[in-house]
């Protein structure tokens, strides 16, 4: 089984994902649809969190104006069989969201600037089977399933806001969003294991509908996660060791096409990563885990362009 440890910073315009601001406000319903406009734009932001994706899981953007809100993300995922004779695949991802939005200008009859902090977290299971079609390719259905919960932590924030224009903003003072998903992927999985390397290669489309419940009304929705991804990856042996490992060189491809509700929200619909890295083999020792890997990204879209360090392990 592979763990991915990712740890995602995002400087981005959020108001992408929601349009224009909301201009000079008046009265609390246009600023509670304020709110839910950027709470619906957070939860599509969700979506990218939801399966193991080295495009995503791996992911450091900045806005040079210096402008914009931040997004930070740290994920953990992964996912593989139980063992090679038994087809039954299970897989999770646990990501930690914080988004720091600040409203500026125009909230009642007073221009404002008030931090407001949310925070989600999210947890995804998959389970899976085999089915294969030859000795190194199978196909695999994957049903999903995902839970989250979204809170703001400053209720002063709600405060102060009232205090200064008289306007009450529901989801700020206590307010929580509770999502549910359901949905599944489908992959092909091709994997190809010789002493003089390792290859393998993954096609997967995800689809995964999301909803509130025991939520706010003021934060009330939904959004659709969907995605297309290309993941490949070689290890070659080296005559390296470390401490008695064997090192093998490790090389990367990924491609993910955003479809459904994540096209567009970071004003991006797709992302690609080169890596390369190394691998220390420990299984001669019989440790928990009988690989270690440490993998540098390059990933870049529309727009957008980054890099990363991946640490993984494997059973």
């Amino acid at each position: 089984m592979v763990f991915h440890v990712s740890f995602r910073l995002i400087l981005s315009a959020f108001l992408l994902v929601t349009g224009s601001q909301v201009a000079c406000a008046q009265n609390a319903d246009a600023i509670n649809s304020f709110l839910k406009k950027r709470a619906d734009a957070f939860m599509v932001i969700t979506g990218y969190s939801l399966t193991p994706d080295v495009t995503t899981g791996s992911l450091s953007i900045t806005d040079k104006g210096g402008d914009n809100p931040n997004l930070q993300m740290i994920s953990l995922g992964g996912g593989d069989r139980l063992s090679r004779d038994v087809p039954l695949y299970l897989e999770g991802t646990l990501a930690i969201n914080r988004y720091n939005p600040t409203f500026l200008d125009g909230i009642g009859n007073s221009n404002v600037t008030v931090p407001v902090h949310w925070n989600s977290i999210t947890g995804t299971g998959g389970v899976g089977w085999d089915f294969p079609i030859t000795n190194e390719l199978r196909i695999r259905p994957i049903a999903n399933v995902m839970l989250g919960h979204l809170e703001s932590d400053l209720s002063i924030a709600s405060r102060i806001i009232n205090n200064q224009t008289g306007v009450d903003l529901q989801f700020l003072n206590g307010g929580r969003m509770n999502t549910y998903g359901l949905g599944g992927s489908l992959m092909l999985d091709y994997e190809n294991y010789k002493p003089e390397r390792e290859i393998d290669v993954e096609l997967r489309y995800t689809n995964i509908e999301m909803n509130t419940f025991d939520t706010s009304k003021a934060v009330q929705g939904s959004a659709n996660s969907q995605s297309l991804s290309l993941w490949a990856r070689n290890r070659v042996p080296t005559p390296l060791t470390f401490f008695s490992m064997p090192i093998r060189a490790v090389m990367e491809l990924a491609h993910t096409e955003f479809l459904g509700d994540l096209r567009g929200a970071l004003g991006f619909n797709s992302l690609s990563s080169v890596g390369t890295g190394i691998e220390f083999d420990r299984s001669a020792s019989e440790p928990l885990f009988s690989r270690v890997r440490i993998v540098f990204r390059y990933q870049f879209g529309q727009n957008v362009r980054g890099t990363s360090i991946g640490l993984a392990a494997s059973f």
